[in-house]
Order: C-alpha cells, then sequence, then structure tokens
C-alpha cells in the first residue's frame, strides 16, 4: 500500500527502517522488521546508508513484501548514472515495490570504500522528476515505455538544519518535482519543528517526523559531528550521562517516546530510525500515545 493512502486511511503513519545485511544472509534483517511490522506501517529499507557497502535494497524491499510488510524503498543518486537510476525505478515497480524515498546520498568519504568514485549524476529534485516522467510513459531521453511505474515518492529534509529557510526551498522545489510525501531527518527540539511545520504548511503532503532514540552519549556526539542537520541537544546528553548504562535503553526510549508525543500534532506521523532496537517501538509509541495492537 502506498503510504499517502495509508496516511489517508488511518490519519497518520508510522514508519521505521531496516538496512540490507553486509553480505547475502538477510536473517537479522528480516528479523528486525518483522518485530517491528505489527506497531508501524511500513518499513524503509536503506541505501548504502553512511556510504557503506551493503546489499541493495530492491532485494530486501521485495522480500519484505513477501512477508506482507509494506516497503518504503530508499533509492540514491550517490552510485547510478540516470540509465541505472531509471532501471532501478523500473524494477521496483516490475516488483510490486510502491514506496520509493528518493535520496541524493552520503558522499564517499563518509563510508568504507572512500576511494570509490561518485557519481551524483542527478540530485534528488531531478530525480524526482525522472520519476514523474516515467509515471506518465517517457524516459528521461524521451523514449515511450512499455509499462509505466506507479510510485509513491517521498524526499526528505532536515527541519533541525541551521538554515531552515533552505530547507523550506529546498523542500517545495522536491515537492514541486513530485514527492508525494516527506520523512525528516531526527527530531530533537519539538518546539523547533512545530515552527518549521508552520512555514511549511502549504506544502499539502504529509510529513513524518524522524524520531531516533540517542543510545548513548558517544553516539549523540557522533551525530553532533557527523550528521548534517541533526544536533543532539545537551540536556539528552546529560540524562543519558546521569544514567546507569543498564537504564540507557529505558531512558532513550523515554525521550524519544516524548519527543514524538510532542510533535504528532503537528505533523501527519513518525519515521522511529531504531538503528537495531526494534524491541523498544512498542513501548516508544506507548510514551507517544499512540495505540497499535
Amino acid at each position: 500500500m502506498k503510504l499517502t493512502e495509508i496516511v489517508a486511511r488511518n490519519g497518520l503513519a508510522i514508519t521505521t527502517e531496516v538496512a540490507p545485511p553486509k553480505g547475502t544472509d538477510v536473517t537479522d534483517c528480516l528479523e528486525a522488521a518483522r518485530l517491528a511490522a505489527p506497531f508501524v506501517d511500513a518499513v524503509n529499507v536503506t541505501d548504502g546508508q553512511g556510504a557503506v557497502m551493503r546489499m541493495a535494497p530492491l532485494a530486501v524491499a521485495r522480500l519484505l513484501l513477501e512477508e506482507g510488510i509494506t516497503p518504503v524503498w530508499q533509492l540514491t543518486c550517490r552510485d547510478r548514472n540516470r540509465i541505472a537510476l531509471q532501471g532501478e525505478l523500473l524494477s521496483a515497480a516490475a516488483l510490486g515495490v510502491e514506496n520509493a524515498l528518493i535520496v541524493t546520498g552520503d558522499h564517499m568519504v563518509l563510508g568504507d570504500h572512500p576511494d570509490a568514485r561518485p557519481v551524483f549524476g542527478l540530485d534528488s529534485v531531478q530525480l524526482l522528476h525522472v520519476a514523474r516522467d516515467l509515471a506518465h510513459g517517457r524516459d528521461m531521453a524521451g523514449n515511450e515505455l512499455s509499462g509505466a511505474p506507479d510510485l509513491c515518492c517521498g524526499a526528505v529534509v532536515a527541519p533541525e538544519a541551521d538554515n531552515m529557510q533552505l530547507q523550506l526551498i529546498k523542500l517545495r522545489k522536491k515537492i514541486d518535482a513530485g514527492a508525494q510525501f516527506v520523512q525528516t531527518q531526527a527530531v530533537f527540539d519539538p518546539p523547533r519543528f512545530e515552527r518549521f511545520m508552520r512555514e511549511a504548511d502549504d506544502l499539502g503532503v504529509p510529513v513524518l517526523a524522524g524520531i531516533i532514540p540517542v543510545k548513548s552519549p558517544r553516539m549523540a556526539r557522533f551525530m553532533n559531528a557527523r550528521i548534517p542537520g541533526v544536533e543532539v541537544p545537551p540536556w539528552i546528553i546529560q540524562r543519558l550521562n546521569e544514567a546507569e548504562v543498564e537504564d540507557r535503553k529505558h531512558v532513550a526510549t523515554e525521550i524519544a517516546g516524548q519527543i514524538a508525543g510532542a510533535v504528532l500534532g503537528c505533523c501527519q506521523g513518525i519515521h522511529i530510525m531504531a538503528q537495531g532496537w526494534e524491541e523498544i517501538i512498542p513501548e516508544l509509541l506507548a510514551i507517544a500515545g499512540v495505540s497499535r495492537s
């Protein structure tokens, strides 16, 4: 089912994400998705997140479909030229994948193959345009297709980046290009996110706020140093520092649930980046005031 249909039916959507394996064994990846599935509407499959080489996400997205789990397939511009990107979009549609999150992608220097040659022949706005043209039955060269893909394409935004207006300009370009839903980078400041949403109240597409349970002070410092547009505030780091190590999972879940509950009033759902802690999703949702069974 398309995310837009889920939001229209339920009034909101809850999503999470899994990373494909670094190898051929999909056991842990699928188990994580199964653990989350009863409590979420869809599961994202990341595409070389952090520029780390992993299995292609389209394979995992198809396996999720076979499990009865709705996938949101991520497609990055980093690794493929326009021929390959168009082929991937057609392949996803042929395999029954309905939701695609279009992202530019992290640069190679951040990952485990820093000497790899980046492509970036298209950015996410351009690829959204391409996806829309494919849906209308023609490729980038103007050639007619034998069957057109009908994908629900989404985009990302960093609502807590330093330059909010620049983020809004970029987001409006993505929506004009054909984005039908939005998933955000991590939200840690609900009042700031609410201001962002007030500025973006004319978007006309569902927005899912990104929620990350911060596992440790070390993780917080890493995020602040390495992830653009994300800033874990000092009060979260202090709470994690003050907690006993064995209590940190509960504290992180409580913080994430409180943030999720605070933002749900101004958006159409949340995207939980559990990062291996899928078992906390029910508690996080309960704290946020979301009832799922």
